[in-house]
C-alpha cells in the first residue's frame, strides 16, 4: 500500500512516531511525508488529498491538534473522503463503511502507542463496494459532482 502522510507543526510529533511504524510495516510498500512545519493544517492536507485523487497513493494520514481541522480541509478535495477517528470503531468504519481514504488524529488527543494500534486496524481494513453502505457513497458523490 502506498501512503501519503502530512502534519503542520502542531502535529509533528505524533507524525514522526507515525512515519517511523508506517516505515517498518510489510504492509506499506512507500510513504512519503509531505509535512512542513511553516505549512498551514489546510495547505497540507490539499496536498495529502490531491496526491490521493491524483491516485499516486492510496491512502493518507493528516495529524494536527486535533485531527478535525485536517478532515475539514481534506475533504474539499473532489473525490477524497477523510475521518477522524481515534477508537477502533471509528477507524474500522471509516474505511469499511466510508470507503475513507484519509485517516486523520490528533497529536492533543492521541498518544502515540493508541496511533499505532489504530493504524493496524486501518491497514487491514477494506472497504466492501457491494455492502451496504455503497447507496449512501453514491448518493455522497452525485452530490459532490453538483457542487
Amino acid at each position: 500500500m502506498r501512503i501519503v502522510i502530512g502534519a503542520p507543526a502542531n502535529g509533528a510529533e505524533l507524525k514522526q512516531a507515525v512515519l517511523e511504524k508506517l516505515q517498518q510495516d510489510p504492509r506499506v510498500s512507500e510513504v512519503v511525508d509531505l509535512s512542513r512545519d511553516e505549512a498551514t493544517y489546510p495547505e497540507v492536507s490539499f496536498q495529502v488529498a490531491e496526491a490521493i485523487a491524483e491516485g499516486r497513493f492510496d491512502r493518507g494520514i493528516l495529524i494536527c491538534g486535533t485531527g478535525i481541522g485536517t478532515a475539514i480541509a481534506a475533504n474539499k478535495v473532489a473525490g477524497i473522503r477523510a475521518a477522524t477517528a481515534h477508537q477502533i470503531v471509528g477507524v474500522r468504519g471509516a474505511v469499511e463503511n466510508y470507503d475513507a481514504q484519509i485517516l486523520c488524529f490528533g497529536q492533543n488527543v492521541i498518544a502515540p502507542a493508541a496511533a499505532s494500534a489504530l493504524i493496524d486496524v486501518w491497514l487491514d481494513a477494506r472497504h466492501d463496494p457491494a455492502g451496504s453502505y455503497a447507496p449512501k457513497l453514491v448518493e455522497i458523490a452525485e452530490r459532490e459532482a453538483r457542487a
